[in-house]
């Protein structure tokens, strides 16, 4: 199982580079627009997170961004309930008895009813321990994702780096997605989350660093040197396990621990609470075991040596959000033994959309 790990990391950084390097050609000028392809007039960069399905579309010079909730909550179904959905527009399809409600619906009803969503995804992956996983993906992503309007539209979507501490196959997640998207007419293509980060977030620095997206259900990792990716990985550690822990050792919904850590939660001041005393540990927790995973995987490869400088690092994604979470990463950083010097630590410019900006900047080049 080593081996095909291993062969599959390859055969991704091999992508990764194929990808970027066009990117960093064009911005320095070294080849001409016939060499690189640009759809001028229209490309899509999907983030397909666990939390979150992000849309960034790009009509001429404008871009936009879209998202939903990427989670579903069953609901029993009854003529009355589902002509209330229907009536507040909220996305739903009805299964047995009962009535299925997905996308941002989900969350309210959640709240409402004092119970816990479903998620399609888990750890960054389809969720094979929910029976409507896939369908609920594809009618989440049907409503963000338009057909396409030619036959040259580029579609890039985010898939997760290789984790490092579980076997897991994202052959599954990544064809399943890729089919779907390709029956709208695109010519679609995928992009490592911690490498769209990078395209989204560096190119001042020449695609030069080191780009982590720290999402629901999973934090990306990914070092590039020059566009070229040098090392990729994630850990099965995010937002979600920071909320089941929280709410195991509190016995609170995790709904309540999610809004608690979304809109009140400041890792600079003293816990007023056994809730916020719990989520400070726990995000403790997940910097100790990214840094501690980004260290080993560091002293496990020989490309770092090809690092003739001081790289930056750039933070993003939900969990990335709450006011101090950069400088606990920073305290944590300053204690952990990398190989590599870093410059600075810094937040994407817009950590919810980062993913999601970098892979409409990769769908922007033709292969």
């Amino acid at each position: 199982m080593g081996k095909k790990k291993d062969t599959m990391e390859q055969e991704r950084e091999a992508q990764l580079a194929e990808a970027s390097a066009q990117i960093l050609q064009h911005q320095s000028g070294t080849n001409s627009e016939e060499d690189i392809k640009i759809d001028v007039d229209r490309a899509v960069g999907v983030d397909v997170g666990t939390s979150k399905i992000v849309i960034a579309d790009r009509n001429k010079d404008d871009v936009s961004f879209e998202s939903r909730f990427n989670a579903f909550i069953p609901v029993e179904y009854s003529k009355f309930s589902e002509g209330i959905l229907k009536q507040n527009k909220i996305n739903y399809f009805k299964t047995g008895k009962s009535l299925i409600v997905f996308g941002d619906g989900a969350e309210v009803f959640a709240d409402m009813l004092n119970r816990e969503t479903h998620r399609p995804m888990r750890k960054g992956l389809i969720n094979p321990q929910e029976e409507n996983a896939v369908a609920i993906i594809h009618y989440i992503l049907d409503e963000l994702v338009a057909p396409a309007n030619s036959t040259n539209t580029q579609l890039c979507f985010s898939i997760p780096g290789i984790p490092r501490d579980a076997e897991t196959d994202i052959i599954y997640h990544e064809t399943v997605i890729k089919r779907h998207l390709s029956k709208k007419g695109y010519k679609v293509k995928s992009i490592n989350e911690g490498m769209a980060v990078i395209l989204s977030e560096l190119g001042d620095e020449n695609f030069t660093g080191m780009g982590i997206s720290a999402g629901g259900g999973m934090c990306n990792v990914c070092l590039s040197y020059l566009s070229v990716p040098m090392l990729s990985f994630s850990i099965n550690k995010g937002g979600d396990y920071i909320d089941e822990a929280v709410a195991s050792v509190t016995s609170e919904v995790g709904t309540r621990i999610r809004k608690i850590k979304e809109n009140e939660l400041d890792l600079t001041r003293k816990p007023r609470s056994d809730i916020e005393d719990a989520l400070h540990i726990y995000h403790d927790e997940l910097i100790s075991a990214l840094l501690t995973a980004l260290g080993e995987s560091l002293r496990q490869t020989s490309k770092t040596h090809q690092m003739d400088r001081a790289i930056p690092i750039v933070l993003s994604g939900g969990s990335v959000l709450p006011k101090g979470f950069k400088n606990r990463f920073e305290e944590a950083l300053q204690q952990a033994d990398l190989p590599l010097e870093i410059s600075e630590v810094r937040l994407a410019k817009d950590p919810l959309n980062a993913t999601a900006n970098g892979a409409l900047i990769a769908a922007m080049y033709e292969d």
